[in-house]
């Protein structure tokens, strides 16, 4: 189980174990906005809501430059596990510009990629293949994206996350 954790502006910071949120609810640092009564945690002499969602009481300044790292599971993520050339399902990534070309590892040059498209394609360009791209690859932005671990939101997190997005 895991718990989203606000700022104490109520921004969304990360993603923790309710183990480490209950601790930081008991030791005063933050306060239980979310719980789940139905799943409480049992303790020797008590038992307490699982806490679902909390606020920190104190804020934290985060650093300015919230880059989102490139990653394998992240390309497939931001493009919904479709192949950006075909549209069926896809479990790879392609350099749109070949790494042995000068491609970078760059949100904008990987794209997801189904096993048969990545093949074929090898070390051309989509021009060269007369290949259109389906999406335009670029860095993912939002609180699901910002916040660490928030990979698989829950639905009672949508309240908090969600208003951020259209913003």
């Amino acid at each position: 189980m895991r718990t989203l954790v606000l700022n104490a502006g109520y921004e969304p910071l990360a993603v923790v174990s309710f183990r480490r949120a209950l601790v930081l609810v008991m030791d005063g640092k933050a306060v239980a906005v979310e719980t789940d009564p139905e799943d409480p945690v049992v303790a020797a002499s008590d038992a307490f809501d699982r806490p679902v969602v909390i606020v920190l009481t104190r804020y934290v300044r985060v650093p300015m430059s919230r880059r989102v790292p490139v990653s394998r599971r992240g390309v497939l993520r931001r493009d919904g596990n479709r192949c950006g050339y075909c549209g069926k399902a896809a479990a790879t990534i392609d350099h749109i510009l070949p790494r042995s070309r000068g491609g970078a590892d760059s949100w904008e040059n990987l794209v997801a990629c189904c096993g048969r498209c990545n093949n074929v394609k090898g070390s051309k360009t989509p021009a060269e293949m007369n290949w259109q791209l389906r999406v335009t690859p670029k860095m993912p932005y939002g609180p699901s994206w910002a916040v660490r671990g928030a990979e698989r939101i829950r639905p009672e997190w949508d309240a908090y996350l969600m208003p951020s997005v259209a913003a």
